[in-house]
């Protein structure tokens, strides 16, 4: 079931793998609520790495020259379009957007501190640079003034109680993508993962807070509990194809535009979906290779071509398109009970089709 449509034009949005209209029809709002959110650097000081990590200056506080270095800002995309899509101004849902992106880049710097990675979005890290202690710091810094921004939703249009509710939302989903890491961090010593159990994880850890950018944008739209609950349905189905399509890309991903090599999460040894199935269906000597490769503490190019004849083996790329394309369906189901305008239903379905089959 489609969600029902109305008639008011919006902006075209590109189909397929390419990046959907809707993150330029937001972009500018997304810039602007970061902008007030984080404050200036004066130098050597607590925000001078913040500032670098979201890809606005260089490690010395020079102005960066391009966008290159900055994510796609999926979540306060998300927020706005769902405020819009139920025809409140999105502008109300600017300091929540700003929020959610720099509660999305504190976990991104602890993430790296622990997977101790060199590199983020073809820059240094900023543990790399700065070192562990202040990279924890800037981490915090990042949550903080996250917390910070999300109460500036107050105002003319939004209600005490709602703005509560917001940062009660905001923070309860940062505490589940937390649990998220934890569980992630568990499976890395555990072999007998189930793709259930995994599931789980990624709707804690990359679910949780996509979940919570529409559920968000929603409430500071409507009080409609039946538009609220169809935005978080549809929030966590998109989380899921996300993730999916992300663990696909991190082993059949082309280098060229993922800026990685083929089979980078198998020599990195990352428990991610695929693996996770082949854990579970692999049979006989196909099994005891995988607990023998995923034993090591390095994995050769030889033993990374042996998983990846496993994976094909037991029909893992199958199952993630499988999964990923569910995901994708379950999602435009979830906003069938509502009315929606015909250019947020596009936008809905660009978005839906480009986490799906994106190639980045």
């Amino acid at each position: 079931m489609s969600p029902n449509v109305t008639g008011t034009p919006g902006s075209q949005s590109t189909l397929g793998p390419e990046l959907p209209g809707l993150f330029a029809r937001y972009k500018g709002l997304v810039e602007v609520g970061l902008s007030r959110a984080v404050p200036e650097s004066s130098g050597d000081d607590i925000f001078l790495p913040l500032r670098y990590h979201l890809g606005w200056v260089d490690r010395e506080g020079v102005p960066a020259g391009s966008s290159f270095t900055q994510g796609k800002a999926l979540r306060p995309t998300l927020c706005l379009f769902a405020c819009e899509a139920l025809a409140a101004d999105p502008d109300r849902a600017i300091p929540a957007a700003a929020a959610l992106e720099l509660i999305h880049n504190f976990s991104l710097i602890h993430d790296d501190i622990q997977d101790q990675d060199l590199e983020r979005r073809h820059q240094p890290t900023v543990w790399s640079l700065w070192g562990l202690p202040r990279a924890l710091v800037a981490g915090n810094g990042l949550q903080s003034v996250g917390d910070l921004a999300m109460l500036n939703v107050a105002g003319d249009y939004v209600p005490t109680e709602t703005t509560l509710r917001v940062s009660q939302i905001l923070t309860e989903s940062y505490m589940e993508m937390i649990q998220g890491q934890v569980l992630d961090l568990d499976f890395e010593s555990r072999t007998g993962i189930v793709a259930d159990e995994y599931l789980q994880m990624i709707a804690y850890k990359t679910g949780a807070l996509i979940r919570s950018s529409l559920e968000i944008g929603a409430l500071l739209a409507t009080g409609d509990p039946l538009a609220f609950q169809a935005f978080s349905s549809f929030g966590s189905s998109v989380g899921r194809a996300f993730q999916i399509r992300d663990d696909f890309l991190g082993i059949w991903g082309d280098q060229t535009t993922t800026g990685k090599a083929a089979g980078n999460d198998i020599r990195r040894r990352k428990k991610t979906f695929p693996v996770v199935f082949a854990f579970e269906n692999a049979r006989g000597k196909s099994r005891e290779e995988l607990l023998r490769i995923y034993g090591q503490e390095e994995l050769t190019g030889r033993d990374v071509e042996k998983v990846l004849d496993i994976l094909d083996e037991v029909g893992a790329k199958d199952q993630s398109y499988a999964i990923t394309e569910a995901s994708a369906h379950e999602a435009l189901e979830a906003l069938g009970p509502i009315t929606l305008p015909t250019w947020a239903q596009r936008e809905a379905a660009s978005l839906v089709g480009f986490l799906a089959n994106r190639e980045f």
